[in-house]
């Protein structure tokens, strides 16, 4: 069992507030429970990265915005514009979805430019790709985790959560085995109970993409006390 402070604990979460209906509304009250929860970070659609950066300013929560989302399937250019423009709008972290098509045909110089132009223009913000590992065999997870390195990007991501499954451990294990200590594993999609998240952490993951995070800190507090 990992040990883990309830603290600890909350800033592993990227609150993820990622529905395309998602309401100006919604998002101050995700501001309010990032801030009163203390989570890592709050993830956010692009049309909303100017609101979320005014309302954290200060708070110690990260703004972290997607990009190419859910489908990577954007121009390179058009990835690298967005991820430009979203830091000039106040995010310090993206997430940025692994271009599928051109992995799947085995261009993996593709696949790496259009990383590594995403990492170019964050300037120094910590990208995250989201391999959709429900869509790649173990031996593509591996591929896809070292093609990942090789473009730059700061760590691997399991899943959009719009997709037909999302975080496995045994793809967090094989993951974290592929990549090392040094770069960040994300575990998301489909993580909504305490027990799902800790078996992700204890897999390897050190960042988790939640959008229950209330009711995960919730459970704790009942098992664990506050």
């Amino acid at each position: 069992m990992i040990a883990l402070t309830r603290d600890e604990f909350a800033k592993t979460f990227d609150f993820s507030i990622l529905k395309p209906t998602t309401t100006e509304a919604e998002i101050l009250e995700g501001c309010r429970s990032a801030r009163q929860n203390n989570f890592k970070l709050l993830m956010i659609q692009p049309r909303h990265t100017e609101l979320a950066a005014k309302e954290l300013k200060g708070s110690g929560v990260l703004v972290g915005a997607v990009l190419g989302f859910p489908h990577g399937a954007d121009l390179t250019e058009t990835k690298a514009f967005s991820a430009e423009k979203l830091r000039t709008l106040g995010a310090e972290e993206l997430d940025m979805v692994m271009d599928l098509g051109a992995f799947k045909a085995g261009d993996h110089s593709a696949v790496v430019r259009d990383i590594a132009a995403v990492v170019t223009a964050a300037g120094g913000a910590p990208v995250k790709v989201i391999l959709e590992t429900c869509e790649l065999s173990k031996e593509e997870i591996v591929i896809a985790c070292r093609l990942v390195q090789q473009a730059g990007a700061q760590f691997v991501k399991t899943s959009t959560g719009f997709a037909a499954k999302g975080a496995d451990p045994i793809d967090i294990k094989l993951m974290r085995k592929t990549v090392g200590p040094a770069m960040g594993v994300k575990a998301s999609g489909g993580i909504r109970t305490l027990d799902q998240a800790l078996i992700m952490l204890e897999a390897g993951a050190n960042r988790i993409g939640v959008s229950a995070g209330e009711s995960l800190l919730t459970e704790w507090d009942a098992r664990f006390g506050k």
